[in-house]
């Protein structure tokens, strides 16, 4: 229906108009059954909602951002259709920005890009530490994603990176795989998400009795393919290479299974590969990877939740750290039809 009022969108969905703008404004208090009819209604007739309106009636305009060091990143593309998704079932809109992980973009995007119509931001930071944070000068709603902990008011949403990393390296140590490579820490500095990686990595090693050797951990610039290529070389070059290797992405270890198999190696016969994410390609690449999986969708909805609850709700309640869930998914990188040698 063209031209389609709030009123029309009231009437098809069996509501009140109050409901139907406050699933619109995003509020979270409405019934998911009615907030779907709702959804429902607006996709039928068509039903756009005028932002620049609704931000000067309401004060609130139904747009969030969300920025990310590098949307080209399977990952974060995944996630950022999760998002997309969850605020959609939330009558909201997601503004999509990304930082290339520069920590002046990441700031003007934490003080809602300079752009009134911004209602709450939600950053996944790479550089941005927490005395450039302290200064953003508009207070927009901010939930951060990640690891990176920031000790200034902001709500977080999080895995537990060194319990899921333990847990991969526990599945390596179960298949009697004793010189494990790790793939992942950085060359210059250190990031909280591959500090706590190491730490659960470390720590399945630790209690299993197994000694770490520091050279089965190569420097590693970026997340990439060639990254991972490029260490899995170095360690392959070691007078005792390793028979298992934990990657902190599964980039990395896409890199690291090419690697591999340029040099003669079988995985997982003669090298088995872990990675990080569950991005899409891991169950159809060949062999399918062993692979931490995040939730996504949860992350996603509790990122989205955190950051309305804040814009809608309660703007000086406390602040949060919320923990998604995560599972580690088990393919063909890690299952031998017999033993390494």
């Amino acid at each position: 229906m063209a031209g389609a009022r709030l009123k029309d969108v009231a009437e098809r969905a069996g509501v009140s108009i109050k409901t139907v703008s406050n699933v619109v404004r995003g509020e979270i208090r409405v019934a998911e059954q009615t907030r779907q009819r709702v959804l429902r209604a607006i996709a039928e007739l068509d039903y756009q909602p005028n932002a620049s309106a609704r931000h000067l009636r309401t004060g609130r305009s139904g747009i969030i951002a969300l920025a990310v060091p590098e949307l080209v990143a399977p990952y974060f593309a995944e996630l950022a259709a999760e998002v997309i998704a969850a605020a959609k079932k939330r009558g909201c809109t997601v503004l999509i920005e990304d930082t290339g992980g520069d920590p002046a973009e990441e700031l003007r995007i934490a003080c809602g890009l300079s752009d009134p119509l911004i209602d709450g931001v939600l950053l996944s930071p790479l550089s941005l530490d927490e005395a450039m944070l302290a200064t953003r000068e508009r207070r927009v709603p901010l939930v951060l994603l990640g690891e990176q902990s920031y000790r200034i008011p902001a709500d977080h949403v999080l895995i537990d990176n060194s319990a899921a990393a333990q847990e991969a390296t526990e599945h390596l140590l179960r298949l009697g795989r004793r010189r494990i490579g790790v793939i992942g820490q950085p060359s210059d500095r250190a990031h909280a998400t591959t500090v706590q990686r190491m730490h659960g990595f470390l720590t399945a090693l630790h209690a299993a009795g197994v000694p770490h050797d520091p050279r089965l951990a190569p420097d590693t610039v970026a997340f990439t393919r060639a990254d991972g290529a490029s260490a899995m070389r170095v360690l392959l070059g070691l007078d005792e290479p390793p028979d298992a290797v934990f990657c902190f992405s599964d980039l990395l270890a896409s890199g690291a299974v090419r690697a591999a198999h340029e040099h003669g190696l079988r995985v997982p016969r003669d090298l088995a590969v872990v990675g990080f994410d569950d991005i899409q390609e891991t169950g159809y690449s060949v062999p399918s990877l062993t692979t931490v999986s995040p939730n996504k969708r949860e992350i996603a909805e509790l990122a989205v939740d955190a950051v309305l609850q804040r814009i809608t709700a309660d703007a000086e309640a406390p602040h949060t750290r919320l923990t998604a869930g995560h599972s580690l998914v088990v393919r063909e990188s890690t299952q031998p039809d017999s033993p390494p040698g």
